[in-house]
């Protein structure tokens, strides 16, 4: 019977440890931030890389911006405070 190749126990270690690692990272970016308690609107195009709230025409979960200030990524702010911030939109980009 033909022996099988014999996989070094700290590749095999690693390669578990990796694809670990992986799987946990893909599914903490699937966050949907809950709704604040206090009274808040959406304020779209300023947000940081990977701190959008939740979900948007181009992203499926919170946390997954890609780059700054993505005018279809969102967060929670304080009513009335969107417009004070430079950027600050209440609603989407129009599609087209």
């Amino acid at each position: 019977m033909p022996e099988s190749p014999k996989v070094p126990v700290r590749m095999a270690v690693a390669a578990a440890a990796l694809a670990v690692a992986f799987v946990a990272s893909e599914a903490s970016a699937q966050i949907n931030v809950p709704k604040p308690s206090y009274k808040f609107e959406k304020c779209y195009g300023v947000v940081k890389a990977g701190m959008n709230d939740c979900f948007s025409p181009v992203h499926t979960c919170g946390g997954t911006a890609k780059k700054d200030n993505e005018p279809a990524a969102w967060i929670y702010v304080p009513a009335g405070v969107c417009k004070k911030i430079a950027g600050g939109e209440l609603s989407p980009p129009e599609k087209g």
